[in-house]
C-alpha cells in the first residue's frame, strides 16, 4: 500500500456510439494524486446499487439525507463550493457490476461507488480500479480510521497486497446451537469446540436426542453461494490454507487441505450426523432455518444474518421462523480449525466474512476531493449516523463498540470473529470456482468419496482456469 507512486499517463479511446464514448481507463493509466488539489469549485458523484424506497434504502437515504450535506457543509468550511450528486440504482447486483464496470471502461463512472469484495480481483486486473496510494497518494495510509478497521477486514478491499478501498460493513460465520438439545444429550451451554473432532463429537452426543438432526453444515449446489461461503471456506480456513493464493495465482485443486474438508463433509453427511436430503432440497436451506428455529437441529453454522433475520425474537421480522427465547436458547461459538493451531496464521479458531466496500475512481477529475468525501462517510460520525437506520456490523471497532452494544450476538463477532476472519478471493474466476465447490460437497453428500470429489473437483478447476493456475494434489 505504501510502494511509490509513478508517473502517469491517460490513454482516450474512439467513440463507439454515444453511450460508449469517453475515456478509457487502461491498465497503464495512472493516476495523479495532485489534479486539481487546490480547486475551489468541486463536482462529485457517487454511485451505489441503493435506491430510495427500494433496495437498500436504508443506505440511500443516509447518502442522501446525512453525507451529502454533511459533506458539503463540511467543504464549505473550508472555502470549498462542493456538488454532489447521488445515482443509487437498486438492480441485481450482477446487473449493477456489469453497468459499473461498463462506466469505469468508459471513463463515465462515478468518483466514489461501491462495490462487493469478490469484484475487485476483476476490476483491478481489467486496470479499472488503481490501489489507493496511487490514486490519492501519501494521505491514503494516513487516514485515522484504519486504526479502528482490522488488518483481517481490510483484507475485504485489498489485492495482491494492496488497499483498493475502504471496507463498509462486514459480518462472520459462526456455529449456532441449541442449548436446549444441548442439556438433553449431555452437553455444555458455554460449548466451545476446539477442533473438527470435538464437533463430531458433538454431533454424536445429539444424535441420542429423538427427532434431532445433530449437525447442519451448508453443502450441495442447491444453496449455491451459502454452501461455499458458510461451510466449506470456514472449513478450509481451519486447514491453514486459503483456497487461492494471490501471489501464484493458484487455486487449490486435490489438495490435502480440500480433501480434508470434503472428508469431514463425509463424516457428516455419511455417518449419520447431518440430514443429506436438505443439502440436494431446492430449498433445504430454508427448511434448515426452520427446524432450527423448532429445536429439530443441534448445530448450524451460519453468519449473522441467520441471527437478526431468521431467528430474531420479533415475528413481523423474522416472520414463521422467529424464536421469542433465542437470546435464552440459542449459543454461539467460534469456529475451530481442523486442530489447534491448525489453522490460516496459525490460529486456534477461524471464520469467512463478506461485504463489500468504498472504491475511488482513478480517472476522477478531483481524486483529493473524492477521498475527503469517502473518508468523511466511513468516519465514526458517520457510520454511527447509518447505524441508526439498520442494524449492521460496521468495519470500524469504535463504531460497533456503541451501536452494538445491546445485541450480544453482533458484539461478539464484532470483538471475536472479526480480528480472526478471511474473505472470499478477489479473483475473476471465483464465481466459476464457487461452482465447482458446491458440486463436489455434493457428490460426497450423495455418497462419493472425498477423494473422488476433490480430483473431479480438480479437472473440473483446470478445464475452467488452466492447468498452470492449479495447484494439484
Amino acid at each position: 500500500m505504501r510502494k511509490p507512486r509513478r508517473v502517469t499517463t491517460i490513454v482516450c479511446c474512439v467513440a463507439v456510439g454515444a453511450l460508449l464514448s469517453g475515456c478509457v481507463a487502461s491498465k497503464k493509466t495512472k493516476s495523479d494524486p495532485t489534479k486539481n488539489v487546490g480547486a475551489k469549485q468541486v463536482s462529485l458523484t457517487i454511485n451505489a446499487n441503493d435506491v430510495v424506497g427500494g433496495k437498500n434504502a436504508a443506505e440511500a437515504n443516509w447518502i442522501n439525507n446525512y453525507v451529502i450535506p454533511g459533506f458539503v457543509k463540511a467543504q464549505q468550511a473550508k472555502g470549498v463550493t462542493a456538488t454532489v450528486k447521488f445515482n443509487g440504482a437498486g438492480v441485481d447486483d450482477e446487473q449493477f457490476k456489469t453497468k459499473l464496470e461498463l462506466g469505469l471502461k468508459t471513463g463515465n463512472s462515478a468518483d466514489v461507488f461501491s462495490g462487493d469484495g469478490i469484484w475487485l480481483g476483476e476490476l483491478a486486473s481489467a486496470g479499472y480500479v488503481k490501489p489507493l496510494d496511487e490514486v490519492v497518494g501519501k494521505s491514503a495510509a494516513s487516514w485515522d480510521g484504519w486504526s479502528q478497521i482490522s488488518k483481517s477486514v481490510q483484507q475485504n478491499m485489498s489485492y495482491k497486497g494492496k488497499v483498493y478501498g475502504i471496507p463498509n460493513g462486514t459480518d462472520g460465520r459462526v456455529i449456532y446451537f441449541n442449548k436446549k438439545l444441548f442439556a438433553q444429550a449431555g452437553l455444555p451451554a458455554d460449548w466451545q469446540p476446539k477442533s473438527w473432532d470435538d464437533i463430531l463429537a458433538a454431533g454424536t452426543a445429539l444424535k441420542k436426542v429423538a427427532g434431532v438432526n445433530p449437525i447442519q453444515i451448508n453443502a450441495g449446489t442447491p444453496m449455491g453461494e451459502a454452501t461455499t461461503a458458510q461451510g466449506f471456506l470456514p472449513l478450509l480456513a481451519g486447514t491453514g490454507k486459503p483456497l487461492f493464493d494471490e501471489a501464484s495465482s493458484k487455486w487449490q485443486g486435490a489438495s490435502a487441505n480440500v480433501t480434508s474438508v470434503l472428508d469431514f463433509y463425509k463424516k457428516i453427511y455419511g455417518g449419520g450426523l447431518g440430514d443429506p436430503n436438505l443439502q440436494q432440497d431446492k430449498a433445504g436451506r430454508d427448511e434448515s432455518f426452520a427446524d432450527f428455529s423448532k429445536g429439530k437441529i443441534g448445530i448450524l453454522v451460519e453468519g449473522d444474518y441467520f441471527w437478526r433475520s431468521i431467528i430474531c425474537p420479533d415475528k413481523t421480522v423474522c416472520n414463521t421462523t422467529a424464536m421469542a427465547s433465542r437470546n435464552a436458547d440459542v449459543g454461539y461459538a467460534k469456529i475451530p480449525a481442523e486442530k489447534p493451531g491448525m489453522g490460516i496464521n496459525g490460529q486456534d479458531f477461524v471464520s469467512v466474512s463478506g461485504g463489500g466496500g468504498w472504491l475511488l475512481n482513478p480517472a476522477s477529475k478531483f481524486p483529493q476531493q473524492a477521498w475527503e468525501l469517502m473518508t468523511f462517510m466511513m468516519s465514526a460520525d458517520a457510520q454511527t449516523n447509518l447505524a441508526k437506520a439498520e442494524i449492521r456490523i460496521s468495519p470500524r471497532a469504535d463504531v460497533n463498540a456503541t451501536t452494538l452494544a445491546g445485541d450480544p450476538l453482533m458484539s461478539y463477532i464484532s470483538k471475536t470473529i472479526l480480528p480472526i476472519t478471511s474473505y472470499r478471493p478477489s479473483d475473476q474466476n471465483y464465481n466459476t470456482v464457487s461452482v465447482a465447490i458446491q458440486e463436489a460437497t455434493a457428490a460426497v453428500v450423495s455418497g462419493k468419496s472425498a477423494s473422488s470429489a476433490a480430483s473431479t473437483f480438480q479437472s473440473i478447476l483446470q478445464k475452467a482456469v488452466g492447468d498452470a493456475h492449479v495447484e494439484t494434489g
